[in-house]
């Protein structure tokens, strides 16, 4: 359909699809992982503090940099030329003409200043963080270098810098949205803890506490790595025209569905390391998801959807990793796991 017969959707609508929020829970299904192994693994006893000022705080600074990382993309896409009138993916904003691209960089650069803020508050309200710093300063950087572009990276002389473009999103989404994900509220709240007690015994289970979410993050994060995968497929021949080489380009569509069936398998396997080393029959509640986990592959391995059809495997793998989380932070819950000292 000719762009100029679509209807213009309301001003709240253009901004949501921007938002892309079939996709945010990728931010935010960690950060519940990570509050529920924290409350599951450190004794009352310990550290008394609420955990839910370091959860929502933590939840907010990934969903903002998530969110600032979504319409970055959507007006550096735009602008470098990947969203044309070929694109069969979801609508984008800046490409139908809904934002400008000056409106989607400035919604991009509010919501990560956002994100500075919190962070910064994150870094500094306990005693000075290097950690965090570094999350914070790289996350955001990260957030405008994904896609790269004129602005803002251009100013300072890195316009040229992509990580998408370069083909290492798939890294970039398993490092921040998988492991720095989950494992940012079991580190916030050791700090926040750290800070208001003595107890050597809170010393003695940081070990385990940061264990069990750094092997939960390996699972989200290669969940969260299929859904860019996805992505990527669908895109792939518009993404060859702009000089987008995403490992789609780079190693062809048998690839890419080679890739996407090894993630989604790959994140039950890696349950296995979690489960032998903090048991709990209850820790198996995200095989639930088998049979969703089998929908997909067969839908984009064995059928091999391809072009628009992909549009709802984006959402679909989105909402698979949103359910595994749910079910592997009930499980932690259940099991009410303890120390292994």
């Amino acid at each position: 359909m000719p762009l100029n017969t679509i209807k213009k959707p309301s001003t709240v609508e253009i901004w949501i699809a921007a938002a892309r929020p079939h996709t945010l829970t990728a931010s935010v299904a960690p950060t519940i992982v990570g509050a529920a192994i924290t409350s599951s693994l450190l004794s009352s006893s310990t550290c008394s503090r609420s955990i839910f000022l370091p959860t929502v705080s933590f939840a907010t600074f990934a969903c903002l940099v998530q969110l600032g990382t979504n319409l970055h993309n959507d007006y550096a896409d735009y602008v470098k030329g990947a969203d044309t009138d070929k694109r069969v993916g979801h609508a984008r904003a800046t490409q139908r003409g809904w934002l400008t691209p000056f409106q989607t960089a400035l919604g991009a650069t509010l919501c990560l200043l956002g994100a500075t803020v919190i962070g910064s508050f994150l870094t500094i309200l306990w005693g000075f963080d290097w950690v965090m710093a570094f999350v914070t300063v790289s996350s955001v950087f990260n957030a405008f270098a994904y896609t790269g572009g004129p602005y803002p990276l251009g100013y300072i002389g890195l316009g040229h810098i992509s990580i998408g473009y370069a083909g290492l999103g798939d890294l970039f989404v398993f490092l921040y949205f998988g492991v720095v994900a989950t494992v940012g509220v079991p580190y916030i709240y050791m700090r926040y803890c750290d800070y208001y007690t003595s107890a050597t015994s809170l010393h003695q289970q940081t070990h385990e506490l940061l264990k069990a979410s750094l092997l939960s993050s390996i699972p989200i994060g290669l969940l969260a790595t299929a859904i860019i995968v996805v992505n990527n497929l669908r895109d792939r021949s518009t993404d060859v025209t702009a000089g987008k080489k995403t490992l789609c380009v780079r190693f062809g569509e048998a690839f890419g569905r080679a890739e996407y069936a090894f993630l989604i398998g790959g994140s039950y396997l890696t349950l296995v390391p979690l489960i032998a080393s903090f048991g709990g029959p209850w820790l198996l509640l995200p095989l639930l998801t088998l049979p969703l986990a089998t929908s997909e592959i067969k839908s984009i391995v064995v059928r091999r959807k391809d072009g628009a059809a992909l549009n709802s495997h984006v959402g679909s793998t989105a909402r698979l990793q949103l359910i595994f989380c749910l079910l592997l932070a009930l499980g932690m819950k259940i099991s009410s796991l303890q120390i292994i000292t």
